[in-house]
C-alpha cells in the first residue's frame, strides 16, 4: 500500500518560501501522477499542482500559483516537493499531496481528486505577519 507523507509546513512571513516534502513508502511514486490540493478554513479543498508520471513530467498550476510554485519530483528519495515562493495569506492551507494511477492526462486528473487513491495526513502552511 502507498503511503504518503508531508513535511515542510510551518509559519511564514509574506513574501517568504517554503518547501513542503511529499515521501512516499511501500511503492515507488515514478508510476503514480502525484498532486498537491490545499483546504483553507471554510473553504472547499483545491487543487494546487501536479505533475505527471516520467519521462513526461508535465506539471499542472493553478493559476494564483503560476510563477510562485514550483513542483518536483525526485525518484531517488521517492518524494514528490512542492517549492512555494512569494507567499501570501491567501496560500494559508492545509496541504496535501495524493498519488494515483490513470489515463487521465495529468491536466485533467489534476482537478479530479477521486482519481487519487492515496493520500497524505496534510502539514499546515500559514502565512502571516
Amino acid at each position: 500500500q502507498l503511503q504518503l507523507v508531508e513535511s515542510g509546513g510551518g509559519l511564514v512571513q509574506p513574501g517568504g518560501s517554503l518547501r513542503l516534502s511529499c515521501e512516499a513508502s511501500g511503492y515507488s511514486l515514478d508510476y503514480y501522477t502525484v498532486g498537491w490540493y490545499r483546504q483553507a478554513p471554510g473553504k472547499e479543498q483545491e487543487a494546487v499542482s501536479c505533475i505527471s508520471t516520467r519521462p513526461d513530467g508535465s506539471t499542472v498550476y493553478i493559476d494564483s500559483v503560476k510563477g510562485r510554485f514550483t513542483i518536483s519530483r525526485d525518484n531517488t528519495e521517492n518524494t514528490v516537493y512542492l517549492q512555494m515562493g512569494v507567499l501570501k495569506p491567501e496560500d494559508t492551507a492545509t496541504y496535501y499531496c495524493a498519488a494515483g494511477i490513470t489515463d487521465v492526462v495529468v491536466q485533467h486528473m489534476c482537478h479530479m481528486p477521486a482519481f487519487f487513491t492515496s493520500w497524505g495526513q496534510g502539514t499546515q502552511v500559514t502565512v502571516s505577519s
